[in-house]
């Protein structure tokens, strides 16, 4: 099977009037020795007003495509086949003159990375005139009055104060907002938006999506949505596809494909996701096996064939495979063997070993942690304040909270980063709160490791991946001699599902979900009994993220350890713990077992970051967005009654400003801090709805 065979395999989406229509898209890399073929195949199509998404783990070509549709592939990149039509003009081979005609003006792209966008040395007001000095030929005081006019629009206050700030004056949710108005304001026909939210808090994500909802329908803007994240795109997109290894393997109308997915790749990535309906006792992650082939890897027929359980030599690994209708109009799938499985169906993890938790193991008691800022006239930042909680020996407790709340903080002072203002950290009989890791004696050091949410900081680039491993067992006396610590390296990197071999490579050698297991095995090299994980998979594809997060449940059911969890993703939190704490500007809010917050009673910031969820079953029935009004209040100039009161939706009055809050006991291990009455909070309808299975599929 040569390449222009498998292109001519390809049908391309349903015919009929498309603003953007990507034909048989092939892009090559030219490096020093060889040419890698990145891009092998994609055919899609976006109607006017539509948005679309397209999905796929990190390495498929998503981002690739997007930017041959910018004709931003830099000078080793070329398109060498097929063809990008927008508006009707072909843009492949098209003159640059003509390309940055259409650039920003008719087709704008949203990053990732908002402060890739944005120029550190330039104010806001000057990047934003940019765009309609250079697309609509405004002057420059029409053209900083339309950049005014568009951060209203993106919901930022004060918007002439806006103009004047730089990029790292802004907090992430306000840089991503600026680069949205930037895209937004020559009003382009298409939007590309490049995992625009990752990293974002729920509440912020949840209202910058509702924010690209509002001007898509104000402009008439096409979306292409490109993303890891199903939840956003079964909110967001009418349609969608799924991208493996450079093609598109499956196409259909959203709600269709995530109702009943066709390919086994789809199916796969549906069952990465977590279920905010749904435990680890009812429901376990079902990570994917293996991993993207690099471009030069690529298997004969069916490019998932090696990590598809369904896979038959005879049938699928010969012939190029071609895109076919799937038993209903404009669900096309790439697989011959569609009409014979079943996505399989989820079950529980193994609870035989489940603790009761009636062991303490950590006791954190009215825990402050104040950050002096200057001199003379200082200010102080509270970024902990009479924080208290409780887990239990073998017991898994999450902190929630949105970026700012403390979670982190906690987490320091617990693994000896920081040291306490004031209160109690109870562990193992001793008081830790004041001890950072220079005055923690050998033994508290090896009981409490940490895995971060950057395994760059854990790892040295200029050694093996193995050296931080091997430093830990040495360095704790685990064991002894070189050949003593080589077993046991061998035997964790064997407990993280990881070959030998990538011991002794560098660093850069290595994937991200590779060096998170690296990371993971490093803090269980000194066989602690107490593990925090600060967002160990927040940017991880779901495929690394459920095999990581199964890993780490694993491992810890199996050491018996007990696991501080802190994550923003309520719904894998919802997997994930046995307790939680829900935290806001250094305070607590709520705290108990899993099932009491996510069920009512729960308190309204609990409420508000549920309601910003996004559920990939499209049969769920979420409650209604709770949108907050603006920003958390400054930890220099902290609110004297309740921390929430100034964006709360159910705000009952001056005396939410003043007083602070009493914390009511609802249940043995369930309290919340609030002046509503626990019957009031009791009625509130539940987050997820239980999906209606008796629907027909759309």
């Amino acid at each position: 099977m040569t390449l222009h065979e498998r292109s001519r395999a390809t049908q391309p989406s349903p015919a009929g009037d498309a603003l953007l229509e990507v034909r048989n898209l092939r892009i090559e890399f030219k490096g020093r020795d060889d040419t890698v073929l990145a891009v092998p195949d994609v055919s899609f199509r976006i109607a006017p007003g539509e948005a679309y998404g397209l999905v796929g783990e990190s390495g498929c070509g998503k981002t690739t495509t997007a930017m041959a549709v910018m004709g931003y592939l830099g000078g080793n990149g070329r398109v060498v086949g097929g063809s990008i039509r927008f508006e009707g003009q072909e843009l492949v081979g098209a003159r640059p003159d003509v390309l940055r005609s259409i650039r920003g003006r008719r087709i704008a792209m949203v990053y990732q990375e908002p402060m890739s966008a944005l120029n550190p040395v330039k104010t806001i007001g000057a990047q934003l005139a940019e765009v309609p000095l250079r697309h609509l030929g405004a002057g420059k005081a029409e053209a900083m009055d339309m950049a005014a006019a568009m951060i209203e629009d993106v919901r930022l206050p004060d918007p002439r104060e806006i103009l004047k700030r730089y990029p790292h004056q802004l907090s992430g949710g306000q840089q991503q907002r600026i680069v949205i108005a930037m895209a937004l304001l020559a009003k382009p026909a298409l939007l590309l938006l490049d995992e625009p939210t990752t990293g974002l808090d729920v509440t912020v994500e949840a209202a910058v999506l509702d924010l690209i909802g509002d001007l898509r329908r104000r402009y008439g803007t096409s979306l292409l949505y490109i993303s890891h994240n199903l939840g956003l795109i079964a909110a967001t997109c009418a349609r969608v596809g799924i991208m493996y290894s450079g093609e598109i393997v499956e196409e259909a109308p959203t709600a269709q494909l995530f109702r009943n997915p066709r390919h086994p790749y789809a199916q796969g990535l549906l069952g990465c996701i977590p279920d905010i309906r749904a435990d680890k006792r009812s429901r376990a992650l079902m990570p994917i096996q293996g991993q993207i082939p690099l471009p030069h890897e690529r298997p004969e027929g069916c490019f998932f064939g090696p990590r598809c359980g369904h896979f038959q030599a005879a049938r699928c690994g010969g012939a190029p495979i071609a895109m076919q209708q799937a038993g209903v109009t404009d669900h096309a799938v790439r697989c011959v063997r569609w009409n014979e499985i079943e996505a399989p169906q989820p079950v529980g993890h193994d609870d035989t070993h489940a603790m009761t938790a009636a062991q303490q193991a950590l006791d954190v008691e009215d825990v402050t942690k104040l950050y002096v800022l200057g001199r003379g006239k200082a200010r102080t930042v509270v970024a902990n304040e009479a924080v208290s909680l409780t887990a239990g020996k073998g017991e898994i407790l999450a902190l929630v909270g949105e970026s700012g709340c403390g979670k982190s903080s906690l987490a320091r002072i617990v693994v000896g980063l920081e040291e306490a203002t004031s209160g109690r950290i109870r562990f193992a009989g001793d008081d830790i709160a004041r001890a950072d890791a220079r005055h923690r004696s050998k033994a508290m050091l090896q009981s409490i490791q940490m895995v971060f949410q950057n395994p760059d900081g854990t790892l040295n680039p200029s050694h093996p991946a193995a050296f931080s491993i091997r430093r830990t067992i040495s360095k704790f006396g685990i064991r002894k001699g070189r050949a003593a610590i080589d077993q046991r390296v061998r035997e964790l990197l064997d407990m993280v599902r990881l070959p030998p071999a990538l011991a002794e490579r560098r660093p850069s050698q290595l994937s991200g979900g590779q060096k998170q297991r690296i990371a993971i095995a490093r803090a269980f090299a000194s066989d602690p009994s107490l593990i925090v994980a600060d967002e160990p998979v927040s940017a991880l594809d779901v495929s690394v993220q459920a095999a990581i997060v199964t890993l780490l449940l694993d491992i810890q059911r199996e050491k018996h350890a007990t696991l501080v969890f802190i994550s923003h993703d309520l719904a894998l939190v919802r997997h994930v713990a046995d307790s939680v704490v829900v935290m806001y500007l250094g305070k607590v809010m709520e705290r108990g077992r899993v099932e009491e917050i996510f069920s009512p009673p729960c308190h309204p910031y609990t409420e508000a970051l549920l309601s910003a969820v996004h559920s990939p079953d499209p049969d769920a029935a979420p409650k209604a967005r709770i949108r907050l009004a603006g920003e958390t209040p400054s930890p220099i100039n902290v609110p004297p009654g309740c921390r929430f009161a100034s964006r709360c939706h159910r705000k009952l009055g001056t005396i939410c400003d003043i007083v602070a809050p009493p914390i009511r006991s609802l249940s043995p291990t369930h309290e919340i801090a609030c002046h509503i009455e626990p019957d009031a909070l009791a009625g509130l309808p539940p987050a997820f709805a239980e999906p209606d299975r008796d629907k027909q599929p759309a």
